[in-house]
């Protein structure tokens, strides 16, 4: 099988496979059955904890670590019930993996929507701007409509003042505790 995917990556820069998603590394890298790990080309979904990402983030957007957090949540969660143990077909943006030894592609679901896309209008993704890719432009409206609605990375969230009893009757994601009593 993986001879069989050289030769077909190899002979195309779009070649297409089909695969049984196994795992959801994250809101933007799946496993693949005979695959092994891809990554979604064009999009950059938050990391689960703090990373280099976040700068660009908070310079490039003003979004705070805390949203970043909150969205990374949401896009796996929605990857796993999406895609985990459905089958994907893929189609690869060029022969090479990138620096992480993840295969670059396109995920179509079974119905034929783009994945990427979709993390996209969900606003649980933005445009990867570092490299030019087949449907950058496409990607950057869609980024925008969705920032326009205020979804997702894009959501306007109000800042809290900070008191002693937020702090304390918080979790650690940030969210409220609830408070009970016993009689």
């Amino acid at each position: 099988m993986f001879i069989f995917l050289f030769l077909l990556v190899t002979q195309s820069p779009a070649a297409e496979v089909t695969g049984k998603v196994l795992w959801v590394y994250d809101g933007d890298t799946l496993k693949v059955e005979n695959i092994g790990k891809v990554r979604l080309v064009g999009i950059d979904s938050p990391e689960s904890a703090a990373s280099t990402r976040d700068h660009f983030y908070r310079k490039k957007f003003n979004i705070e670590a805390q949203q970043l957090r909150r969205v990374a949540r949401q896009a796996k969660k929605y990857l796993m019930a999406t895609v985990k143990g459905q089958t994907v077909r893929l189609v690869f943006a060029n022969t090479e993996k990138d620096k992480y030894n993840r295969f670059l592609a396109y995920v179509y679901l079974a119905d034929g929507d783009m994945l990427n896309r979709i993390l996209l209008e969900k606003g649980l993704a933005s445009v990867f701007r570092r490299y030019n890719f087949q449907y950058k432009k496409e990607f950057l409206k869609i980024e925008k409509t969705a920032r326009d609605k205020g979804l997702g990375l894009w959501e306007k969230s109000v800042p809290q003042k900070f008191s002693l009893f937020n702090f304390w009757s918080q979790n650690n994601d940030g969210h409220p505790l609830l408070l009970t009593t016993t009689h």
